[in-house]
């Protein structure tokens, strides 16, 4: 069997003994005759599925007993829309950091339904880094203040959690869930589309402070509001049935390394190796400054255009596939999730260091 290493932003890699898990249960699971696939959500066999995957995700991620985790479907983005729609519930005003693409289309989104202000930019360096704030900077009268995280674009990662006081502060966290410990208690709510990470892609996961919940506005779709999911145990409809189900084998597997403390541990030793090789280099750079790097997403580029197209082509053709970078940025991108071993990266330096040697 034959392999690449995936670096893809998403859809990415999975464990593969997650994946050879899955194959040797596709047909019949446990012995109930049937694929995962097939069985109804509402069966006894596919509710110990879902309630497992939900233990282990509060175990492993350490959330708190007074937040709800809601196993969603949309994607990410269908959250831009349902964190105003849940949340502007008094002020009817919310504060926006905007790091990237995907934290501007929030912005943008929320502009719809209240008086949202945008609080600070890195636009003017092209998102390059994480702009730093102080409690101050935000409304007290905000009824959230939102950030994105990790910015898988652009390749950074916010060093610090914002202090915003009272103010719920809200989070996109897709591309660096479940990547290294993450204190939930200083979010109102926390979000993510699970094919970063923790599944294939389907499969959005919410996990909400119980105290925001019950306050949707009165035109928000069921479907987007978090109390009627909660309160239906993430099934008022048919879930992503499968994609819960990696999910459960994906936090086994994190379990099995030792738990998050491990895994983010592997995860800073990926990083670090092909950081330390970009910055020696001289023919390959990273954009990002240093204390703004995401673990997740790395950034880079050659010289020219040129040489970048030379090194995605030989890469592939070498078996490092989807290093491309964002059509809106070009250059490339190596996204080191989880389930990326260390020798992935180890032999993309080398191949980086040769084609150096070769195009310098």
């Amino acid at each position: 069997m034959a392999r690449v290493f995936n670096f893809s932003a998403g859809p990415s890699m999975l464990p593969l003994s997650v994946l050879e898990q899955a194959q040797a249960d596709l047909l019949d699971y446990k012995g109930s005759g049937q694929s995962v696939m097939e069985m109804s959500h509402r069966s006894k066999v596919y509710d110990e599925i879902i309630k497992g995957a939900q233990a282990l995700f509060r175990k492993v991620y350490s959330v708190p007993e007074n937040y709800k985790i809601l196993f969603l479907q949309g994607g990410a983005s269908t959250q831009f829309a349902a964190v105003p729609l849940n949340l502007l519930r008094k002020s009817g005003k919310a504060d926006y950091i905007v790091t990237g693409q995907f934290a501007n289309k929030a912005y943008q989104e929320a502009q719809k339904y209240g008086e949202i202000r945008l609080v600070a930019s890195s636009k003017d360096k092209t998102y390059s880094y994480i702009p730093e704030l102080k409690r101050e900077d935000f409304d007290a009268d905000a009824d959230y203040a939102y950030v994105c995280f990790n910015n898988t674009i652009f390749g950074t990662k916010f060093p610090y959690i914002p202090d915003t006081g009272d103010v719920p502060l809200v989070a996109d966290i897709s591309s660096c869930m479940i990547s290294e410990p993450l204190d939930i208690s200083k979010f109102g709510v926390v979000y993510g589309g699970a094919q970063k990470n923790v599944a294939p892609a389907g499969l959005t996961v919410v996990i909400v402070r119980e105290d925001l919940l019950g306050h949707a506005r009165p035109e928000t779709p069921v479907m987007l509001d978090w109390k009627a999911q909660a309160d239906g145990e993430s099934m008022y409809n048919t879930p992503p049935c499968w994609s819960i189900y990696i999910c459960k084998l994906v936090l086994e597997w994190i379990e099995g390394l030792g738990g998050l403390e491990a895994l983010a541990e592997m995860n800073r030793k990926k990083a670090q190796l092909l950081y330390d090789f970009l910055d020696s280099s001289k023919l390959f750079s990273n954009p990002v400054r240093k204390q703004d790097r995401s673990m997740m997403n790395v950034t880079f580029v050659c010289p020219t255009d040129e040489l970048n197209a030379k090194f995605v082509k030989e890469a592939a053709e070498a078996g490092f596939v989807n290093l491309k970078g964002h059509r809106s940025v070009g250059g490339m991108r190596a996204s080191i999730y989880n389930a990326m071993p260390y020798e992935g990266v180890e032999k993309l330096v080398a191949f980086m260091a040769e084609f150096e040697k070769a195009n310098a």
